[in-house]
């Protein structure tokens, strides 16, 4: 695969991922993490995906900037101006604005693929020739695209995109977007035939997408557009941060591809999971007669089927009698919860740190 000067990969990796708590904290969140025991985390993953098709020059990290020391020590590949550091977290519509901008000061002609830091692909050749063609596709023409996966099950987790008329080979104009659906609507959404799941990965020219948000989010881009002639430097980085934390937080779905009338999809499957979750992880995992994922340590399980058990490697988990269990120990935290209920365990980081403190989360 052959790589182009003109596109550029924008890769979001400033979340705390606090579904996979304890295993995912704050100082060290789970893009930071290698879940499978490869020696590369999911965000050095994601690096080493893109780089194939996009020169590494091209390959921008947005993040928090208090993960700054762990991008520089997981990528010392990447130079300091390809690391856009965040104040505070403002979701992906103000991430994104933010990024465009840069980009478009280096190369006004630039296509851009926006993804996730920490997503999962097994299809790793389909993938990259998917966001070939769709980087090709939006370099033609005012066009916003998103990727679309065809769902295996009535997800609650995810967003959807129904689809309108096919425009091209595997492309075609979005009719409408749906946001995490009750289980009976998504058995509707499912059954229809019509509808795919949101990845949360995007591909647009530059200044499509920075068109976009200048009319559909002018509070964000007010914000963030001054000074971006020269963007790029160190001083006008940080004279940029200064006005982050004033931009609204948004994401990119809301605020713009729900709003904007140049929206397209791109079909595929390609083995993609956004590992959102422990249930997704434990889907993805190998199992055991019974059902059981081990990972990072060892078990032994007596009448007990369907658990996913992680602890740190060395140690052993001697489980009996459960069935639909998360056993997580990470660092000073022991987590035991039903695997289908996890959903609360936000619940369970927030009431953590309310009542014992932030050590622990």
């Amino acid at each position: 695969m052959t790589t182009h000067k003109d596109n550029y990969c924008v890769i979001m990796g400033g979340g705390i991922g606090s579904r996979f708590w304890p295993f995912s904290r704050k100082t060290l969140p789970k893009q930071f993490l290698d879940f499978f025991g490869t020696g590369r985390s999911l965000l050095q993953q994601t690096v080493d995906r893109f780089r194939k098709i996009i020169p590494i020059e091209n390959i921008l990290i947005v993040t928090n900037e208090m993960y700054a020391d762990l991008i520089s020590e997981q990528l010392p590949e990447l130079s300091p101006r390809q690391i856009l550091l965040e104040p505070t977290r403002r979701n992906t519509a103000p991430c994104i604005a933010w990024a465009s901008y840069h980009i478009q000061a280096l190369n006004p002609n630039a296509n851009i693929v926006v993804a996730p830091s920490d997503h999962l692909i097994l299809k790793e050749d389909e993938f990259l020739e998917a966001i070939e063609k769709g980087l090709n596709f939006v370099s033609e023409a005012d066009r916003l695209l998103t990727l679309g996966i065809k769902p295996n099950r009535p997800e609650t987790g995810y967003g959807y995109i129904q689809i309108a008329e096919p425009v091209g080979e595997n492309f075609y104009k979005v009719k409408t977007f749906t946001e995490k659906p009750e289980l009976e609507l998504a058995k509707v959404f499912v059954e229809s035939g019509e509808f795919y799941w949101n990845s949360g990965l995007f591909m647009w020219n530059v200044n499509s997408i920075v068109k976009a948000c200048e009319v559909l989010q002018p509070e964000i881009t007010s914000k963030l557009v001054t000074g971006k002639a020269v963007y790029g430097t160190a001083g006008e980085q940080e004279f940029i941060n200064e006005h982050f934390p004033a931009c609204p937080n948004v994401s990119i779905d809301f605020g713009v591809m729900e709003k904007a009338d140049n929206v397209y999809v791109s079909l595929g499957d390609f083995g993609w999971s956004d590992l959102g979750t422990w249930g997704s992880l434990y889907d993805l995992s190998a199992k055991d007669e019974a059902g059981n994922v081990t990972l990072k340590c060892q078990s032994l399980t007596y009448n007990s089927r369907n658990n996913i058990i992680t602890l740190p490697s060395g140690k052993l988990a001697v489980i009996e009698g459960l069935e639909g269990y998360l056993v997580a120990e990470a660092g000073n935290v022991l987590l035991i919860c039903k695997k289908d209920e996890e959903h609360l365990i936000r619940k369970y980081v927030n009431d953590t740190q309310n009542k014992m403190g932030e050590e622990f989360v």
